[in-house]
């Protein structure tokens, strides 16, 4: 027991910036399967009345300096048939899945307003049709970028019945954005969020990223109160990471020791913290800040249980044992090669999991508890009984040690992230990786 005490103290003295946990297993864990899965065999023991719909778009204006998401920049001549393929996938998936209820669904990229009016209408028309998938009756969101914004896109947006707009500014200050490897003006963005808000969407999402070199707390908040000045439902701060293949990684990242970037990562992120707070915005995670309560309507989804169904290339899929989805490529020829392939997919291909992940035991329970723990509200100790039929610190006794260094509360009822906990979410998210899923990710072959 020491020796885990030992390192999940070290937590405290270590990086805090060590990797974003946003899905369990990360993508870089993904491998080619030992054998092709039929999607009607991977769903046929799953619940299906409370799925999320995720599309992927893999198309935008620009590739940013910090992005390494599955994206293209060059998407002239092959959005239509991108869209075919979606289509002959949707119609696959739909069929294999037998009965289900779509409980949430998201358009996610790349940017989806890329698409011109026409191809989004077009796109939500088929989800429509095919999913019975609508904005009009499930909570949907849209990602956007200032450039693609128009009130044209907005309008179909609209008219499907979209709920929540989330738009990618990252920083006000055109100094700022431009150390990001993301050339725009303020004028775009504020132009941007107008369109937003005199279309009349319910809820506004606004991320900001910090980090940028040369940003201080005092300059990261202007980006913050002017932020605040749209009063957004929603905002997320994301700090910056310089990856491998991205614009910042192939010119050196940021100029200093990566101690002090991480202090001074740090320091802007509590700024920014504190001014939300004040600012009446509860905090549900390390990165999201939410002013009004979720929305209630809709079928209820619990992301920690109910599966996942993703269209497009770049979409994973969540089953309670596997996750699956297209590879992964950060370099333009890689995924350029990968959305052909997606394109010349038959009805068979788009019909089985072919690249993924299978998730042992073990993997379960710390999937389980990330979702959770990683969340401001934390993690309450009999869901994860009636999940699995043990006690939790019988399966992770580890978990009591993130209580004795000071990084979490626990009591008979939940396990809770402190403050310096919630703030260390990139390194805690890491800790809690299994051996293998670690190793795997360290030996992707990155393209």
């Amino acid at each position: 027991m020491s020796i885990v005490l030992n390192k999940a103290a070290a937590l405290l003295a270590g990086p805090v910036y060590g990797g974003y946990q946003y899905a369990y297993p990360h993508k870089t864990a993904y491998r080619p399967l030992p054998r092709p899965v039929p999607l009607r065999e991977a769903w046929a023991a799953e619940p299906k009345d409370g799925l999320f719909l995720y599309v992927h778009v893999p198309f935008c204006a620009m590739r940013c300096g910090f992005c390494n998401l599955f994206t293209l920049t060059r998407g002239e001549g092959r959005v239509a048939p991108y869209l075919d393929a979606l289509r002959l996938q949707a119609e696959t998936v739909a069929d294999s899945l037998g009965r289900f209820r779509v409980a949430r669904m998201a358009l996610g990229g790349g940017t989806p307003t890329f698409l011109e009016p026409a191809d989004l209408d077009r796109l939500l028309a088929d989800l429509r049709d095919i999913f019975g998938a609508t904005p009009l009756t499930v909570p949907a969101s849209v990602e956007t970028a200032p450039g693609t914004t128009t009130p044209e896109r907005l309008a179909v947006l609209w008219a499907h019945g979209v709920e929540r707009i989330s738009i990618g500014v990252e920083s006000f200050r055109d100094d700022e954005a431009r150390a990001m490897g993301r050339p725009q003006s303020r004028g775009s963005v504020e132009a941007a969020l107008g369109a937003i808000r005199g279309a009349g969407f319910p809820v506004l999402n606004i991320d900001l990223i910090y980090g940028a070199t040369g940003q201080t707390p005092e300059s990261f908040l202007d980006s913050v109160e002017a932020a605040l000045a749209w009063k957004p439902e929603e905002l997320f701060l994301y700090p910056l990471y310089v990856r491998p293949l991205t614009g910042l990684g192939r010119r050196g990242g940021a100029a200093e020791d990566d101690r002090a970037w991480d202090a001074r990562r740090l320091a802007i992120y509590r700024a920014a913290r504190d001014r939300l707070r004040h600012a009446g915005y509860a905090q549900v995670s390390m990165r999201m800040f939410r002013r009004a309560p979720e929305a209630v309507w809709g079928p209820a989804y619990d992301c920690a249980r109910d599966g996942m169904v993703g269209l497009g290339a770049g979409a994973r899929s969540y089953t309670a044992a596997l996750h699956y989805a297209t590879a992964y490529a950060v370099g333009q020829p890689g995924v350029a090669a990968i959305v052909a392939d997606y394109t010349a997919r038959d009805a068979g291909r788009h019909g089985r999991a072919d690249f993924g992940a299978w998730l042992d035991a073990e993997d379960r329970r710390r999937r389980f508890v990330l979702m959770h723990l990683l969340q401001a509200a934390g993690l309450q100790r009999q869901a994860y009984a009636a999940r699995f039929g043990t006690a939790l610190l019988d399966d992770l006794p580890e978990l009591a040690d993130l209580a004795e260094a000071g990084l979490a509360t626990l009591d008979a009822d939940r396990l809770a992230l402190t403050e310096a906990g919630l703030e260390r979410s990139d390194a805690i998210g890491p800790w809690l990786q299994t051996a293998g899923v670690r190793e795997r990710m360290r030996a992707y072959a990155l393209r």
